[in-house]
């Protein structure tokens, strides 16, 4: 046998926190040596941040990251290390990964394939490194070589994969196998999303398997720069099977995961490979290096994970955990003293209150109530609390804003989730404010205001009452506003811009409506595991969603003015996810919802694209949001449209003919609204 053990480390960085950066990588390869691990390896741009956008083209960038690298390589004395940072090579600059072996760096990996997709835009910084290509720069007066190389350190064999580069089909991996690789590490930046774990199990372990190695995977942990969260998975598999997997979501700032490998193992599961051909060529990417392994004793590998990763609700339990450590970390990394939510007894509200309180749950229960306040030590407010409900108190406040048109079910459902979670909340009455710009602009005017003639201004003046007070409560906390819009509002403009869309983070603006009402039921009856139900939640949830904008008389609800939000979600991943037109949109929702009448349905799909090409403005003004899914509508990172547009204008004609067809009936329009 020949055995080593490895380790991958995941880190919560922030982007250009110089000192902050490189204590957490110092603090990881130092857990590491105290496991016993001879081989370490840390995130993709970890020195830098990932999330350093447009500041990787500035210089200092690239010398503050090589100034890191510098500094971390005395830490790095008998192991072998990679850290990944920006640099230059011949006026470009790359993604790379450093490996440092006994306190000396011996080459520079740079990326072949980059993230340019969905939220990544790494071309717009980086240049792939072209396969087999390979250059030397000057590192404090040596050269070192840079490009697609491989190492052969001590007599092991190490190949790299970052990131994206096994996401590819031509994944470097291929090439490694034929050289012998012994491992492969891969640094990541990846992001969560719902699901995305499976897959990134599945290419670790087939990497393994199929290339008949050892596979390291390191991930980034938190909110790291505003937007993505990481979940800091990290793993090691060694031909085929896990040997160690990290846990997801830790309020940690470094967690290490480690195990022992055999080489002699998977060296022996190459050769029996039938499909394996070794490269016979001249191989001039490989650095040979001196390096002496420690005797390992046998380890029994068993890769256990949290009981929670095999529920049935497996969305429900990672919205659960995702979101609230973004939130923690979005609060200590903008320096902001709490939360403030405008908590109008709804499900968009209630629900942000919920992930707030499981933020404070979640992480006394990892860190200790110490530990937690610790990692908030400036808020001198938590020095008192010392209970979850105490430090909840402290950081979430809430406020039911009444107008004449609130009615008590709100209200009373606003004060049982308040009361539920420890929040500290208040009922402001703006009801005065609201008859007062009525009044005002009816004079302006010189004529009544009525329902009939200025519904929806008449609307949109309540919602927007209510941000200044609770932007002054904001303000005078030194707080951080949340905003309450979700995905499905975002898509059809249902939402006071300036009113309801007030805040400076829109946690659920990922999250459709219909998904997150289910979300709260489970809440309400079962929660996530170690944490429990909130039964506070079923005066929210026996409630139809309504805005309480216009008079009780009216009846108002939010199904009513659009659509059946199940209905407004399908058609929505269909036009935008999906790319259809909306006649194509029409066809798949006849076939999902056979019940509504034909002609209906028309009016309903007609609606949607309308309101969506008209409210693209909108979207662009909402505070930032977590990216969750392939389904985000986040102009700035995901899904860009037009502010102005044609508005489907011809498309809309050919679904008005369209269900004429089915119909029956005659003329371009028939069975279409106005919209």
């Amino acid at each position: 046998m020949k055995l080593i053990k490895v380790a991958a480390a995941s880190l919560n960085q922030t982007p250009m926190d110089w000192r902050g950066n490189l204590a957490r990588a110092l603090e990881a390869v130092g857990q590491a040596r105290s496991q016993g691990a001879s081989v370490v390896c840390l995130p993709e741009l970890c020195l830098s941040g990932y999330g350093c956008e447009d500041t990787f083209l500035a210089p200092d960038t690239l010398r503050q990251s090589v100034g890191s690298l510098k500094a971390l390589l005395p830490a790095t004395r008998g192991l072998v290390v990679t850290a990944g940072l920006p640099w230059m090579v011949q006026n470009a600059v790359f993604n790379v990964a450093a490996l440092i072996v006994d306190g000396r760096l011996c080459g520079l990996v740079a990326k072949q394939h980059l993230a340019g997709d969905g939220i990544h835009y790494e071309p717009r910084w980086f240049k792939p490194w072209p396969a087999g290509v390979r250059e030397t720069v000057d590192f404090e007066g040596v050269g070192v070589p840079v490009g697609d190389l491989r190492f052969v350190v001590g007599g092991i064999r190490f190949g790299f994969e970052i990131c994206e580069d096994a996401w590819v089909a031509a994944r470097p991996g291929v090439q490694l196998a034929q050289r012998g690789i012994d491992v492969i590490l891969n640094p990541s930046a990846s992001h969560f999303a719902f699901g995305k774990i499976g897959i990134r199990q599945r290419f670790v372990l087939e990497g393994s398997r199929a290339f008949g190695c050892s596979y390291v995977y390191a991930n980034l942990l938190g909110n790291e720069a505003g937007r993505a969260i990481y979940d800091g998975e990290g793993m090691i598999a060694t031909a085929g099977r896990l040997v160690a997997v990290g846990s997801r979501f830790s309020y940690a700032d470094v967690r290490v995961t480690s195990g022992v490998v055999d080489v002699d193992v998977t060296r022996m599961q190459q050769a029996r490979l039938a499909s394996f051909q070794p490269s016979m060529t001249e191989d001039r990417g490989t650095v040979a290096v001196e390096f002496g392994w420690p005797e390992v004793a046998l380890e029994v590998g068993e890769a256990g994970v949290a009981a929670w990763e095999a529920s049935e609700r497996l969305k429900e339990e990672e919205f659960a955990r995702a979101v609230p450590l973004a939130l923690f970390d979005y609060l200590r990394k903008s320096r902001s003293k709490g939360f403030v939510v405008s908590l109008s007894g709804g499900a968009d509200s209630s629900a942000i209150c919920c992930l707030v309180g499981l933020m404070v749950a979640q992480g006394c229960a990892e860190l200790g109530v110490e530990g937690f306040r610790r990692k908030l030590g400036y808020i001198g407010e938590l020095s008192g609390a010392t209970t979850v409900r105490e430090l909840t108190g402290k950081l979430l406040t809430t406020a039911y804003q009444a107008t004449e048109n609130s009615g008590p079910v709100t209200r009373e459902a606003a004060r049982a989730v308040a009361e539920a979670l420890g929040a500290e909340h208040h009922e402001l009455d703006v009801s005065g404010l609201h008859a007062g710009y009525v009044a005002m602009v009816a004079g302006a005017l010189g004529r009544t205001l009525d329902w009939a003639r200025d519904d929806l201004a008449l609307q949109n003046i309540q919602a927007r009452v209510r941000s200044p007070g609770i932007w002054m409560l904001t303000n005078v906390k030194g707080a951080l506003l949340l905003s309450t819009s979700n995905r499905s509002e975002a898509a059809v403009g249902y939402a006071t811009m300036d009113g309801d869309t007030s805040g400076g983070l829109a946690p659920i603006a990922g999250i459709d409506k219909a998904w997150l009402r289910r979300w709260l039921e489970w809440m309400e009856r079962d929660g996530p595991s170690g944490f429990g139900p909130l039964p506070a939640l079923a005066a929210v949830n026996r409630q139809a969603p309504t805005a309480e904008l216009r008079p009780p008389e009216r009846s108002q609800t939010d199904e009513a003015d659009l659509m059946p939000y199940p209905l407004l979600d399908a058609i929505e991943r269909s036009a935008i996810r999906d790319k259809q037109s909306p006649v194509e949109v029409f066809r798949r929702m006849r076939l999902l919802f056979p019940a509504y009448e034909v002609s209906r349905l028309g009016v309903w799909v007609e609606r949607f694209f309308r309101l969506w090409c008209r409210n693209q403005w909108k979207r662009e003004r909402y505070a930032p949001s977590f990216h969750l899914d392939d389904e985000n509508l986040d102009p700035k990172t995901w899904c860009r449209f037009p502010i102005l547009s044609g508005g489907y204008e011809v498309e809309l004609e050919e679904l008005g003919k369209e269900i004429a067809r089915v119909v029956g009936g005659t003329g371009a329009g028939a069975g279409v609204s106005a919209g």
